[in-house]
């Protein structure tokens, strides 16, 4: 079955306490990707900008 927990072995802490540990620590690489994307697509739209538009002048 797909929602068949794999076997805990004896002395592990139960799932619930595990993953209640990770929530806690919160979204911190989801975070940290999501500036990275964004500071990357900044940077190709102003490259874009002043390498491409910006030599071509004023459109009249």
């Amino acid at each position: 079955m797909i929602e068949t927990p794999a076997p805990e072995t004896p002395g592990d802490r139960p799932l619930a306490e595990r993953v209640d540990e990770i929530v806690q620590h919160g979204p911190g690489g989801a975070l940290a990707l999501a500036t990275v994307s964004t500071a990357i697509v900044t940077i190709i739209w102003f490259a874009f900008y002043f390498l491409v538009f910006l030599p071509r002048g004023v459109i009249q």
